[in-house]
């Protein structure tokens, strides 16, 4: 028997006044149906259009969501350095996605600023502040030289001394092997690496990230280093160059800047972890939702107070 608190997390509080919107849920399969949904949107949905590559396309899930609201989508991908999810779309919309295909319990998020209320609803975040995301070109990369070198297999263990000096947890070697990772050696040790998060050359672009520098090796420049080695090796294929950074981190957008990179719009990037720790609710909603349709969609019912802005329950 389900109990009073289960009941009010799957159905939503009972308040006076309600509305009902209607959402109709279905799973996108074909690339090209999904493009133009991204249309518009490149510089935000960067590492979601980067899943659109053949290679990374089937380690990727994408959600679609429309009802009287508008519409949302809703990627959930597990490559690279592991789980992500992107959303993209009105807010409400989005709300019926993360009801019924929240994610697995711990990722990693890109979300709209409008989103936040929403993301707030079913996730923790680590990091719910907005960030930049920045892009360079060719005709703006301002290179910085120095002794930056490739990153191999072989340096996987000098990485991961490196990660652990921020007290962050080890790489798989195949990150070195399937990204582009430059480092800097300073008195015979990994003192500052940057690297990417997606390289997909035929979506004409690449995402820069896990930039880092040794805490007692800052201030002498060789994260700028890194950072320019790589962003030069990505523009050989990718014409599109991008990152982000905290938007209070003043100092690293700075040194952003200097290599050329300019701010293109901003977003929430942030570690996730569901709120729904079993996924229990998400599994009762998503049965409710497959029942009220008959095509093998899913038709999410949320309840909305008259004034037209959600409850904090769901179907």
């Amino acid at each position: 028997m389900l109990t009073d608190r289960l009941k009010e997390s799957i159905f939503g509080p009972r308040t006076a006044a309600k509305q009902r919107a209607q959402y109709v849920v279905e799973r996108l399969v074909n690339p090209e149906v999904i493009r133009p949904l991204l249309e518009g949107q490149r510089t935000y949905v960067a590492y979601a259009l980067a899943h659109l590559d053949p290679r990374l396309f089937p380690r990727s899930e994408w959600w679609h969501a429309h009802g009287p609201q508008g519409q949302a989508l809703l990627v959930h991908s597990r490559s690279g350095l592991g789980p992500a999810l992107v959303a993209l779309g009105d807010p409400q919309a989005l709300d019926a996605l993360c009801r019924v295909h929240p994610g697995p319990r711990l990722t990693f998020a890109t979300f709209q600023l409008d989103h936040l209320a929403v993301a707030q609803r079913h996730f923790v975040l680590s990091r719910p502040g907005p960030s930049l995301r920045m892009s360079v070109s060719a005709a703006s990369f301002q290179p910085i030289a120095g002794p930056a070198q490739r990153l191999h297999r072989a340096d996987i263990g000098a990485v991961n001394a490196l990660q652990h000096s921020e007290g962050l947890g080890s790489y798989p070697a195949a990150v070195l092997v399937n990204g582009v990772y430059y480092g800097v050696y300073a008195d015979q040790r990994l003192v500052a690496m940057a690297g990417t998060h997606v390289v997909a050359p035929s979506q004409r672009l690449a995402l820069v990230g896990n930039i880092m520098t040794h805490p007692r090796y800052r201030g002498q420049g060789y994260g700028s280093v890194a950072t320019s080695a790589v962003t030069a090796e990505l523009l050989k294929t990718c014409p599109d160059v991008l990152l982000t950074v905290d938007a209070r981190n003043e100092v690293a957008i700075r040194l952003y800047e200097r290599l050329g990179y300019r701010e293109e719009c901003r977003l929430i990037e942030s570690g996730a972890r569901r709120k729904d720790m079993i996924g229990l609710v998400a599994l009762v909603r998503r049965a409710l939702a497959r029942r009220r349709a008959e095509d093998g969609r899913e038709i999410v019912l949320l309840n909305y107070q008259a004034e037209g802005k959600a409850s904090e329950g769901g179907q």
